[in-house]
């Protein structure tokens, strides 16, 4: 990652919104993106993983939570910012060669980033984790801006069909071998054994060892995700089209996504695990609506003065995302005599939650997400300070 500073994007400190004015630039798409980034850490950081209240877990298998909208959310997002970010390029018809490596370059620091996660602290490469969140987001970036680049918006909706349906017949009618038929079940479907094949068991998710929920097969479906972002982004750079005219069809279609998820639900399950193709369309159109309320509030309405602490999240979203990850368990790593008594010492974060939250809350579910809002707040600290030396930590 490198630090670069945006000066040049705001005239004063004192009118930070400026720099998301600017032409071409979507003050709701930094939003929406500061919005999920908070959200992804919420969910992530409770202060104790016993503890959690139901919204903020995923769906135990088929179904979707408040927390299940997150990771697509944020798929979506990729998918309209590398329009914004490429389309100057395929205007101009440059070169594809120069602009695909770096393209390139992104996603493998994106991956590479995935798999440091993994192999924080422990560095155990016979037992690391190949595949995960980072890593999905690098490969339905690099796939999505390939696909962006060299085709149509047509091409880009019938290929989104393609994946969603092609998707559906292999997990409903090809079985995994060693199975009579298809079965959407943890670990007994076609994806699961594909990941258990190429990866081995050794390099999936440790919850499990038998499947993995950012397996290789569901990135296919996930890259539809990915895509809808794309066809949405392309549909809000129309210049032809009035804003008010752009924010009722992003409702109508945004709904019709919803519509159409939940009737192909009846068949093939809204599940994240599998990334189902359902699943796609129903948070797609959640993801499609939410960006129109933003945009119809921030863009097209300007109003901005609720707007700061989502903004300085969305502008460092990935960094903000990285180092959440690897600051805990770095604090893991520091011994504290347990002030449970129940062991001879802990890590630095257990003791700080132990100490600090267990002690106030009758509810330790109250404990445990006081845990993770703490940290949410921290992290807007950090990242207030950053914003307002225009410092953005780009991959």
């Amino acid at each position: 990652m490198q630090s670069t500073t945006q000066a040049a994007e705001a005239t004063t400190h004192t009118q930070p919104l400026a720099e998301a004015s600017q032409p071409g630039r979507l003050v709701s798409l930094d939003v929406f993106r500061g919005i999920t980034v908070m959200a992804m850490i919420l969910v992530n950081n409770p202060g104790d993983w016993g503890h959690i209240y139901e919204p903020l877990e995923h769906a135990p298998w088929n179904g979707c939570t408040p927390t299940d909208l997150i990771f697509p959310f944020f798929l979506f997002i990729v998918g309209v910012s590398l329009v914004y970010a490429l389309d100057g390029v395929k205007q101009r018809h440059e070169p594809l060669g120069p602009t695909l490596l770096r393209v390139a370059r992104r996603a493998a620091v994106l991956f590479g980033l995935g798999l440091l996660l993994s192999l924080y602290p422990k560095f155990d490469f016979a037992t690391v984790r190949i595949l995960g969140v980072l890593q999905r987001i690098g490969l339905v970036f690099f796939a999505c801006s390939a696909l962006f680049l060299t085709t149509s918006r047509r091409t880009q909706l019938w290929t989104l069909a393609g994946l969603l349906v092609g998707y559906n017949v292999l997990l409903q009618l090809v079985p995994a071998p060693g199975y009579a038929s298809a079965e959407l079940l943890p670990g007994h479907d076609l994806g699961a054994w594909l990941d258990r094949t190429l990866l081995t068991s050794a390099h999936l998710w440790k919850s499990s060892k038998t499947w993995d929920p950012e397996g290789l097969l569901s990135t296919v479906p996930a890259v539809g995700t990915g895509l809808l972002g794309v066809v949405t982004a392309q549909w809000l750079r129309r210049r032809d089209v009035q804003p008010a005219e752009k924010v009722v069809w992003l409702f109508v279609d945004g709904t019709l996504l919803i519509v159409l998820g939940l009737i192909w639900n009846s068949w093939f399950p809204v599940n994240k695990s599998l990334w189902t193709s359902s699943y796609v369309l129903y948070t797609g159109g959640m993801a499609v609506s939410g960006l129109a309320l933003l945009y119809w509030l921030c863009d097209v309405q300007g109003w901005r003065g609720w707007i700061k602490p989502f903004l300085v999240y969305g502008v460092n979203a990935i960094t903000v995302f990285f180092l959440s990850g690897l600051i805990p368990r770095t604090l893991s790593l520091i011994r504290m005599p347990d002030p449970t008594g129940k062991a001879a010492d802990t890590g630095l974060k257990e003791w700080l939650y132990q100490t600090l939250f267990v002690p106030v809350f009758a509810d330790p579910r109250n404990a445990s997400l006081a845990g993770a809002v703490t940290l949410i707040l921290i992290w807007l600290g950090i990242l207030w300070w950053m914003y307002s030396r225009r410092i953005i930590i780009k991959v």
